[in-house]
């Protein structure tokens, strides 16, 4: 979890731009990765509550700007706007306002509020002059807005582009030379920074400037078995096992009969991964960001020695297994640091990707890539001999698991070094 000071300001992040311009999109990711880095944040979609306020199914004359709904709309904005203030008054260190925000006076009165509040602003508009893009974006998602339920597809679109007519009227880019702002081009092909300030507004400029709208599959699997986890021992960098190198001739056929085009494989530098991937057919790329945790003076050991030889040390990793720092070693918080390149690479690669990591790396990459809390990290499932196939939608990614070798224990979220759990074998 990042630690705030007592000199931290919480931050409100702005979306701008015409619809179908992957403003949602590029929310999500945001709150994704800032979420993971363990900044306290949610999005507030006026989109959302328009629908709830004002019901679905609108037409596009009700965005005009000249029409007896902006009165309406407004309300919507602001009201939007008093419960993201709420939540950053109550618990949040950001939160981010996902509307079109087009028009000056809108962005004014948001950006007075929020100062008020005592909130560092940052505008994010995302402009897209890649005229294919907003088309596949128009069929693909807005076509299945829940604006369109039960409408037909190109009737759908027809009107979605008549609401695109609408905000044009009177958009206005974001120009302001005194304000905090980040213009994203075509999704990252071009990013125009202006006055960011800050260690978090450094990171999202950072961050945003890796991100593309393509999408390939990732995929994650921890390495097989090794001649550690035969022993219920941690760490190390010992062999695979026999079932270990099963399961790397398993994963290699696999990815044969599935044929990736393009596809890259990413390992970390200890053996038993670099073994897992060695079948595959496919170029590699061996990282130490990916290695992993290090146990510190308990590497080589069983929990059940742990637990005999340093009691203390039992208890504190059972108490919170999320900060837990091994002496000399990591916890999982310094395992999410350590990967924040592994994501940046992540999110600017275009070609498929295969990492074999380990336990607690999967983990992490798992919670980034699904957008699970970072304290719930160290109990997601990732069992050994377990494919995991991420294919990306239009705000996510869904998930497929393949078991592609049988191993005797797969249990994976209760083990001897958590509260409660009976004394069996983990692999960690």
């Amino acid at each position: 979890m990042v630690l705030q000071g007592p000199d931290f300001q919480k931050h409100v992040l702005v979306l701008v731009g015409l619809p179908a311009r992957g403003k949602t999109f590029v929310a999500r990711k945001m709150a994704r990765y800032l979420s993971w880095l363990g900044y306290r944040t949610r999005t507030f979609n006026v989109g959302e509550y328009r629908r709830a306020i004002a019901g679905a199914k609108q037409p596009a004359s009700f965005f005009a700007p000249d029409a007896e709904h902006r009165e309406l709309r407004e309300r919507i904005a602001m009201k939007t706007l008093d419960d993201l203030l709420e939540y950053l008054d109550e618990r949040g260190d950001v939160a981010i306002y996902d509307a079109t925000n087009t028009e000056r006076a809108r962005r004014r009165r948001v950006y007075e509020r929020c100062k008020a509040a005592g909130a560092q602003v940052i505008f994010v508009e995302s402009i897209c002059e890649d005229q294919a893009v907003v088309e596949a974006n128009l069929r693909e998602n807005k076509a299945r807005s829940p604006d369109y339920a039960g409408m037909d597809a190109e009737a759908a679109i027809a009107d979605f582009r008549e609401r695109i007519a609408q905000y044009e009227r009177t958009y206005a880019p974001v120009d302001d030379e005194d304000r905090c702002y980040v213009k994203l081009i075509d999704v990252g092909r071009k990013v125009v920074v202006n006055r960011m300030q800050g260690y978090l507004g450094a990171r999202l400029v950072f961050f945003l400037m890796n991100l593309h709208s393509g999408r390939r599959k990732i995929w994650l699997t921890r390495h097989g078995e090794s001649e550690f986890n035969v022993e219920n021992r941690i760490g190390g960098d010992p062999p695979l096992s026999d079932r270990g190198r099963i399961y790397a001739h398993s994963l290699a056929e696999f990815f044969a009969e599935q044929k990736p085009e393009r596809l890259e494989a990413w390992t970390s530098s200890l053996q038993r991964s670099v073994s897992t991937a060695a079948p595959l057919g496919v170029p590699k790329l061996a990282r130490r960001a990916l290695d992993e945790i290090d146990a510190g003076i308990c590497d080589g050991m069983t929990y059940q020695e742990i637990r005999e030889q340093l009691p203390a040390e039992y208890r504190a990793r059972a108490a919170d297994k999320f900060r837990y720092r091994y002496p000399e070693g990591e916890s999982y918080m310094d395992v999410i640091q350590r990967l924040e390149p592994i994501i940046f690479d992540l999110e600017r690669q275009k070609n498929p990707v295969l990492v074999v990591a380990h336990h607690a790396v999967a983990r992490a990459l798992y919670a980034y890539l699904m957008g699970r809390a970072q304290e719930d990290t160290p109990h997601v499932p990732v069992p050994l001999h377990t494919l995991i196939e991420l294919t990306p939608t239009a705000y996510g990614y869904e998930e497929k698991r393949f078991e592609l070798a049988p191993y005797i224990n797969t249990e994976d979220t209760l083990h001897p070094m958590s509260v409660g759990a009976p004394p069996l074998p983990s692999i960690r």
